[in-house]
C-alpha cells in the first residue's frame, strides 16, 4: 500500500462529528512532513469513502484549498455533522478532535 492508501485508510477512522490534524496523521504514519497528508488528500478522488473534510491544519483552521469547493464548503459539511467551531473558520478542538 503507499503513502496516500495508507492516508487514505487512516481518515476513514475519524468519526462523524469528529476532525483530527494533517500533523496528527502524520505522526501516525511515520511521516516527517504533514504536507504530505495535505497533497494526498487533495488528490483525494473519493470524498464520498474518505471523509478529507474531518482533516484541518493543527490550529483547528479550515483548508482555505479544501478541493470539494473551498473552505466554506468544508465548514458546511462539518457543522452538519455538528463539529463544534470556536468561529467561521476555526474548529474548537478541545471538543471535536479526534487522537488516533
Amino acid at each position: 500500500m503507499n503513502t496516500f492508501q495508507l492516508i487514505y485508510e487512516l481518515i476513514t477512522q475519524i468519526p462523524v462529528g469528529k476532525v483530527t490534524t494533517y500533523g496528527t496523521i502524520a505522526k501516525k504514519l511515520g511521516l516527517t512532513n504533514p504536507r504530505i497528508v495535505g497533497y494526498a488528500l487533495h488528490a483525494n478522488k473519493n470524498p464520498q469513502t474518505y471523509p478529507c473534510h474531518r482533516v484541518v491544519n493543527k490550529n483547528g483552521e479550515l483548508a482555505p484549498g479544501y478541493a470539494f469547493g473551498g473552505a466554506t464548503i468544508q465548514e458546511q459539511i462539518l457543522k452538519q455533522e455538528q463539529v463544534v467551531f470556536l468561529d467561521e473558520k476555526r474548529v474548537n478542538l478541545a471538543k471535536s478532535f479526534h487522537q488516533f
